[in-house]
Formats: structure tokens, C-alpha cells, sequence
């Protein structure tokens, strides 16, 4: 007998490679086509040799540390069911936080203009316009190919969205001017041992030079002429680079600069307010 040819068997082979139960459920789920309940009744149903082979394919790339959300094609964010593929990266609960933020500020505004810089899956984005559906929202990304991916989510939740394809900032219409920008941008240093973990997700949207603030600090730089009178810029960060964020928000004239910590309590997203003081 084959130690894939039933589910009870199919699950016990994930256990043995150290694949999670529930993950294995789902890959499990996701093959067949079927609910997980259906597996938890169904322990001794037979699995065809085509999803045999198709299984044991899903359960050594999790083993591998291939993120679930690659494999069955989805994840949840901020209550909305997102398509991800592996030309984004995988939505966290941390980056809540920043939406969760975002959206105080916008319970303030009639109607709201929003820039989402370099915005994956759209997950920052269509969470914001889910919530304040008054919000004017705009999303930048500089891969196509992620761009697509959060084009795709946007419409299959007839979400609207306005999508721009460029670096940050550059890709908008210089007279666009708005009232929160919110970034999650690369904001881990080269080498860093933390990599090792996000070897399956795409480099360039995790890793930044200058010890991870290049990025931010581009974003910092540009925000001034793109941010209306009392316009809020947040900017996810790593837990060690609040400190150098913050300074580098005051240097360059925002003012109300904190930072709210993440499900963990680490401080994970640091923001301030532009020109508040001339209005």
C-alpha cells in the first residue's frame, strides 16, 4: 500500500516530513476539491494515483518551506480572500497594523485621497477600499507582474482601484496630491539572516540596500510634494528601524511622528503628518 493512498495515510506522510497539520489538510482539500470537514469524516477514502502524485508533490514543497499561500493560491487579509501568486509576497497579519491605522485617519476625511506605494498583492489597498469605500485610492507597483496580480484582486472583488506600473512615486501624475500614503516597502538589509526563511518570495520586494532603509528613505523624500496640507505618510518597517525612520520623518518636516507595534508588540510602523503646522 501506498503511504499516500488514503487521506489518513496522505496526512500521517505530512506529519513524518514535518509539514503542519492544518496545512496538510489544506493542500489535501485543495487537490481533491473538497472541504476540510470532508477529510476529517473521510479518514480511510482512497485517493487516485494522479492526486497521490500531485499531493506528495505539494507536501515536499511545504516541507521545503514553500508558502502555503503559493501553493493553494490564496490568502486571507484583513477579511478579504486574496489571490497570491509567487510574483508577490504572502500578506501578514503585522501589516494589519498599518491598514488598521490608515483607517483612523481616514474616519476624519470626507473624501479621502489614498496613495498604496508598491502594492504587491493589493492587499494594503483593496483592505483600505473595502473598509472606506468614500476613499479615492490609487496603487503603484514597479513589477508587472505583481501589478497583475493585484489588478486581478481588485476585480474579481469589484474593488476600484486606480493601478499605476512604476517605481514608488514616479508613475503618478505629478498634480496628484493625497491625504494618507502608506508604503510596505523592501526593508530588509542584504544578508541578513532572516532571508533564509523568504528564500521563496520575491527578493526585490523584501530587500532594500542601506541597511534596509533605501527604499524608505526614497519614499520619505518624495512624500513633501506629493501630500496634501495635514496628508499622513505610514510606512511599515523592521522592529530595529524605528528610531531611524522617525528621525528621518522629523529632518525632513513631518510632525505628530509615532509608531504602532505589531500583534507581537514590535514596532512595526512608524508615520507623521506633513505641514500640518501651515494649515
Amino acid at each position: 500500500m501506498s503511504e499516500l493512498e488514503t487521506v489518513g495515510r496522505a496526512l500521517a506522510h505530512a506529519r513524518r516530513i514535518g509539514v503542519d497539520r492544518l496545512d496538510a489538510q489544506l493542500l489535501l482539500a485543495q487537490q481533491l476539491g473538497c472541504a476540510r470537514a470532508w477529510l476529517l469524516a473521510h479518514d480511510d477514502a482512497v485517493l487516485a494515483s494522479t492526486d497521490q502524485e500531485a499531493v506528495g508533490a505539494l507536501l515536499t514543497r511545504r516541507a521545503g518551506g514553500e508558502p502555503l499561500a503559493y501553493l493553494i493560491g490564496v490568502r486571507e487579509f484583513h477579511g478579504l480572500l486574496l489571490h497570491i501568486t509567487p510574483d508577490v509576497l504572502v500578506p501578514r497579519p503585522d501589516t494589519e497594523t498599518l491598514v488598521d491605522w490608515a483607517l483612523e485617519l481616514l474616519a476624519d476625511l470626507d473624501t479621502p485621497h489614498v496613495i498604496d506605494l508598491g502594492t504587491g498583492s493589493g492587499a494594503i489597498a483593496l483592505a483600505l477600499k473595502q473598509a472606506c469605500p468614500r476613499a479615492r485610492i490609487h496603487a503603484s507597483d514597479a513589477s508587472p507582474q505583481a501589478l497583475a496580480v493585484a489588478r486581478g484582486n481588485g476585480q474579481r472583488l469589484v474593488l476600484p482601484i486606480t493601478w499605476h506600473l512604476g517605481d514608488w512615486w514616479r508613475p503618478l501624475d505629478p498634480a496628484l496630491r493625497f491625504d494618507i500614503a502608506v508604503a510596505n516597502p523592501p526593508y530588509i538589509a542584504p544578508g541578513d539572516p532572516h532571508l533564509a526563511a523568504l528564500q521563496h518570495e520575491p527578493q526585490a520586494a523584501l530587500v532594500a540596500q542601506d541597511d534596509g532603509l533605501a527604499d524608505i528613505e526614497r519614499i520619505i523624500a518624495g512624500a513633501p510634494g506629493r501630500l496634501n496640507p495635514s496628508g499622513w505618510l505610514l510606512l511599515e518597517h523592521g522592529f530595529d528601524q524605528a528610531d531611524a525612520i522617525s528621525k528621518c520623518l522629523l529632518q525632513i518636516g513631518f510632525s505628530a511622528v509615532a509608531t504602532r507595534c505589531d500583534l507581537a508588540g514590535q514596532p512595526r510602523v512608524s508615520g507623521g503628518q506633513w505641514g500640518a503646522a501651515m494649515v
